[in-house]
């Protein structure tokens, strides 16, 4: 599998003509993060990426041009998460923030208050194509990082789901599967539990969380 940010093949064109054909704003993508910039946001890495793909992969089983947007906590489960169609025909930043933002409204409260976010959202996105940029994906990253400053939550991973498998787009890790054909596996087999602690331990962490 190749890895990076090289234009899709999807969105490539072998009619000469097309290449020198004006394009036409209606259907230009605006209002996107190029991956440059995309590298630079101090994205925070997931510890495991693939346990995170496959938990939204089985309670979502998102088919293309679904949208899976999912809040996580500071151990990195799982506290909300929503699916959506996109619904644009245009790959419009702005349009797609807009659409995140009505869906974590609806799943979380935000997190406004707080001085520095403790909650990240991420988005996995199921297309068609290969796994790599295209501006559609840059228009998802912009709406994703806008939404997340208007919630209160900090800017996480943006994933791709396609036949080849998922990708974290600008970090080079991916996998075969999940994909957007395989079957979701079972949900209790993929999220593991938090580990349980008592006696002194517990009564530590009690008393870490208060201050």
């Amino acid at each position: 599998m190749t890895f990076g940010f090289t234009p899709s093949t999807a969105a490539s064109t072998t009619d000469p003509s097309a290449a020198a054909a004006i394009p036409d704003p209606a259907q230009s993508p605006t209002r996107l993060l190029e991956p440059a910039e995309w590298s630079t946001a101090e994205i925070p890495l997931l510890r495991n990426p693939r346990e995170v793909v496959s938990g939204l992969h089985a309670r979502h089983r998102p088919t293309p041009a679904t949208a899976v947007v999912a809040v996580l906590d500071q151990e990195e489960r799982v506290r909300a998460s929503a699916s959506f169609a996109r619904r644009s025909s245009v790959a419009d930043g702005w349009v797609f923030r807009n659409a995140l933002l009505a869906q974590l409204r609806r799943v979380i409260p935000h997190d406004l208050r707080r001085r520095t976010p403790v909650r990240t959202a991420v988005l996995l996105y199921c297309r068609d194509g290969d796994g790599l940029w295209t501006p559609e994906d840059g228009a998802w990253m912009w709406g994703l990082r806008d939404a997340c400053t208007l919630h209160g939550l900090r800017c996480g991973a943006y994933i791709t789901l396609t036949r080849e498998g998922w990708q974290v787009l600008g970090e080079g890790r991916a996998g075969r599967r999940p994909s957007a054909g395989s079957r979701p596996e079972d949900l209790a087999e993929v999220e593991t539990p938090p580990p349980r602690m008592g006696g002194v331990a517990s009564e530590l962490l009690r008393r870490v969380a208060a201050r």
